[in-house]
């Protein structure tokens, strides 16, 4: 009789352990709502997101779209229950506008060392042009100007995203106003008008982050090169030391953000969260992958199934910690 208590307590183990590795039911019968960006480039590591929470029971609404200072504030006021878009340094203004820790708790390292800021053309950097200050001098404006005003032409941010408040606080601190005009709309627009007056041998300067496709085009190093910014009074959390420059933006990494109320009646998504991450190489690699023509939407929740697929291992592992922490 104790033998054969102990054998059913032993098959009784295992069972749970492969019940865990393939979900429970933790969240049986609860709705989460997400958010997420418009832009297609962070698509993919929310439907990795999505996937471990079905596989903890939850059932996933349709995620609503919008801008950053949007989610944020739809974050706060519980209008959604969580996005995988905070990213801590960049949008920390975002998130204190919207109430910041009395609404929202910031988990995880989902992903870890981006990158960000402003590269010319190779050639304008050997020449001379390696700081953003260079830019006061209306001879070495000119050379970037595209439209004849004269400015030089920055391929900035959308409105609403966090790099536009830090691009608009570089220009009037460094006192550039005169001579750079920050152009702002759809970004991926954007960078198509600068690469192909890049291969057509102009001079280009443009704002971008890793992880995502531009410089798997626009190569730093043998295309183009991140330019230094001067130091900023007030802007010490921004510094970077990437290559012996600073970049003006600080070395970035991304958060799951998520509402106060929600995340107190959900430990399960809490400790999955603190696990869930994917390498910033990825993300540029899927990224590259919608540039060259997988841009639909199926297509990229195709990229996040085989992402899982290829690193099942450590996804079981987030759904069997977040089981086991109801």
């Amino acid at each position: 009789m104790f033998k054969r208590t102990i054998v059913a307590a032993t098959v009784l183990a295992l069972t749970a352990g492969t019940a865990f590795a393939s979900g429970c039911e933790v969240g049986a019968g609860k709705k989460i709502r997400p958010m997420q960006p418009s832009s297609l480039a962070e698509i993919f590591f929310h439907d990795i997101t999505f996937r471990a929470l079905e596989k903890l029971g939850y059932e996933v609404a349709q995620p609503e779209e919008a801008e950053y200072a949007t989610i944020h504030i739809a974050v706060a006021n519980g209008d959604v229950d969580f996005t995988a878009s905070h990213w801590n340094v960049l949008h920390k203004p975002l998130y204190d506008e919207a109430g910041g820790a009395k609404k929202m708790t910031i988990v995880g390292r989902l992903i870890s060392d981006a990158v960000q800021g402003y590269l010319v053309d190779k050639k304008s950097y050997d020449a001379g042009v390696k700081n953003l200050e260079e830019f006061k001098k209306p001879e070495v404006a000119a050379k970037f100007d595209s439209d004849g005003d004269g400015k030089a032409d920055l391929a900035g941010c959308a409105p609403g995203w966090g790099c536009e408040k830090v691009i608009e606080r570089h220009l009037d601190k460094l006192g550039l106003r005169d001579t750079v005009t920050h152009n702002q709309g759809a970004y991926d627009a954007m960078m198509a008008d600068v690469i192909a007056r890049y291969k057509s041998g102009h001079p280009i300067v443009f704002f971008t982050w890793t992880p995502y496709w531009v410089t798997g085009v626009l190569v730093p190093g043998k295309d183009v090169e991140w330019i230094a910014v001067p130091k900023i009074e007030g802007d010490e959390a921004l510094y970077t030391d990437f290559e012996g420059k600073n970049l003006g933006f600080g070395i970035d990494y991304a958060s799951f953000l998520v509402n106060n109320e929600f995340l107190k009646a959900n430990p399960a998504v809490k400790t999955l969260f603190e696990n869930v991450s994917i390498n910033v190489n990825d993300v540029s690699a899927e990224a590259s992958r919608q540039q060259q023509g997988e841009s639909k939407i199926d297509q990229i929740k195709q990229h996040a199934d085989e992402w899982i697929a290829q690193h099942q291992s450590a996804f079981d592992g987030w759904v069997d910690k977040a089981c086991a922490a109801k």
